[in-house]
């Protein structure tokens, strides 16, 4: 015990001198040298001596072109934000250890370079690798960073940001059958990035979202200083919990709340067309879904299916997928009762382990594929998309759910993808993170318009989504339109490079967090009054004359 007090003031001492060191440097002590190396000279003064040396981390640059490429595409979701007239980062650094982010970031503020941090690349407007306000910038990419540490003595774990939410369940299933973690269906979300903006998944109705069951993160505030919960204060520490990625620091590790599972656990997937009577049947599961056991969770997507033969036509196909914490009995005993409208059956029903349900409802990968495949941090698909959301408080008439058809069978590869509310989700108030978005919500929408041609059709599908956001307007919240912040959309506003407006930040920061946007902006203006973690929908701080 006092050995390991005596090494982390040991570290401490060290962090301040080489802190103190460089705050006495100029920028033109390095002016002899591309930006790219002063950067990479100063982390080498600045890193803990006791962590991974710096010759074993990379720094990527334009000059080693397919490396530079390479590692720029490798997380980025995208395609999008991929593109040849996409702004490109000065460049990319990779470290090693927490030390070297904590050097990244004080050399960044005293050589002027602007930083994009990034875990998962997952980023629906690209925040994380692109800069549309302010060039030149340089990326942090944590994809190294990936420890996943399991305690299932204490149904806890710390997880680095770079690991991604496969791996956290991967490692947490090897540990145990009947624990896991309620965090997202896409299994390669950097979790990082992923629980700072809330981060649902198949049992939030049971246990909430991830940012829910968060029980203690390290941060890299603005002072290069690494804080734990106790550290960091619990504003800060609520700020961060549903709050967006990148406003008051980097997020290097959370620790998460191990949540019970079943052995067995029962998945199904039921698809009906409007040949089938998917309206009415859509429009019943709007009045129910909310109200369900919440051991049930049954998620809907909503896709065009292409005609089989010269003499059909081109519908819609509703899917209505869902994970079930029991098994087949219960759970065909709970739908008779609920939702006897899908005419759920046994032989619809598979039994299987909780890791096993992961691969199955995350729709990645083929069926059977084995849970290793959990381990593999990279998308087996990319494409160019646009994303929206929305909340819904009262079911969509069937006459609107019509509409959204006609609209759907006019665009060539539209997804929209409703998410269930109700159970634990309706108990946690509003306040109690910055993810307001509970009591009273029905289901999340998720709209998409997915394209392959690059630039060239990037216009026609983006105006198809706005319109089609435009036409649900009356069907969804209101005052504010809410809107899930880990679906990042820059047609609700953006700041500006020069000045930040808090006022016109609140346009979409209400939409957002709603009441709790000010409390965002009080812990802003508190941990980082000079904005130095800011992009294009990061919380703004108040004006210093305030």
């Amino acid at each position: 015990m006092e050995h390991s007090k005596i090494s982390t003031l040991v570290q401490i001492c060290i962090l301040l001198l080489f802190h103190q060191f460089l705050a006495s440097m100029t920028v033109s002590a390095f002016a002899y040298q591309s930006t790219p190396q002063n950067f990479i000279n100063c982390v080498s003064y600045n890193s803990d001596l006791s962590t991974l040396p710096l010759s074993n981390t990379i720094i990527f640059t334009p000059n080693n072109s397919s490396l530079f490429t390479s590692t720029l595409q490798s997380s980025a979701q995208n395609l999008r934000y991929l593109s040849p007239s996409s702004p490109k980062p000065e460049f990319i650094f990779t470290p090693l250890s927490d030390s070297h982010v904590q050097a990244a970031v004080l050399c960044s503020k005293h050589l002027g370079i602007h930083l994009r941090f990034r875990s998962g690349g997952h980023d629906y407007e690209g925040l994380s690798y692109v800069s549309q306000i302010e060039t030149p910038f340089a990326i942090v990419d944590l994809a190294k960073l990936r420890s996943v540490e399991v305690e299932i003595q204490h149904n806890t774990a710390w997880i680095q940001a770079g690991a991604t939410v496969g791996e956290v369940y991967y490692r947490i299933s090897q540990k145990s059958k009947v624990h896991g973690f309620p965090a997202g269906l896409c299994t390669t979300l950097g979790i990082g990035g992923h629980i700072t903006g809330g981060a649902y998944g198949s049992m939030m109705r049971k246990y909430g979202l991830a940012a829910d069951n968060v029980l203690d993160a390290k941060i890299v505030d603005v002072n290069g200083r690494l804080l734990d919960r106790a550290a960091m204060g619990e504003d800060l520490f609520w700020a961060i919990k549903g709050g967006g990625g990148a406003s008051f620091g980097v997020i290097l590790w959370w620790k998460i709340r191990l949540v019970p599972v079943p052995a067995t656990v029962t998945v199904f997937t039921v698809s009906r067309t409007l040949e089938q009577g998917a309206t009415k049947l859509l429009y019943k599961w709007q009045n129910i879904v909310d109200k369900m056991d919440e051991d049930l969770f049954i998620r809907v997507l909503i896709q065009p299916m292409s005609a089989k033969t010269t003499n059909e036509k081109r519908t819609i196909s509703t899917s209505y997928q869902a994970l079930f914490l029991g098994g087949t009995d219960r759970l065909v005993q709970v739908m008779s009762n609920s939702f006897p409208e899908l005419g759920l059956t046994r032989k619809d029903c598979v039994e299987m382990s909780w890791i096993e349900s992961v691969v199955y409802i995350s729709t990645t990968y083929p069926s059977g594929a084995p849970i290793e495949v959990l381990l593999n941090p990279k998308t087996t698909s990319k494409y160019s998309f646009k994303a929206k959301s929305d909340f819904v408080k009262n079911p969509i008439p069937e006459s609107g759910l019509e509409g959204i058809w006609q609209r759907f069978l006019v665009e060539e590869n539209p997804l929209t993808i409703l998410t269930p509310y109700g159970g634990m989700m309706s108990r946690i108030p509003e306040s109690a993170t910055p993810f307001p978005h509970r009591k009273g919500i029905i289901y999340m929408i998720q709209y998409l318009s997915l394209w392959f041609d690059g630039e060239k059709s990037t216009q026609k599908h983006v105006n198809w989504i706005r319109n089609l956001y435009d036409y649900m307007t009356p069907y969804v919240t209101n005052n504010p339109r809410e809107a899930y912040v880990n679906y990042r959309d820059l047609d609700l506003g953006m700041n500006k490079k020069s000045s930040t407006n808090v006022m016109e930040a609140s346009v979409w920061g209400s939409k957002y967090f709603k009441s709790n946007f000010q409390r965002l902006v009080w812990v802003k203006t508190k941990v980082d009054p000079g904005n130095f973690f800011r992009h294009e929908q990061s919380i703004p701080p108040m004006p210093r004359s305030l």
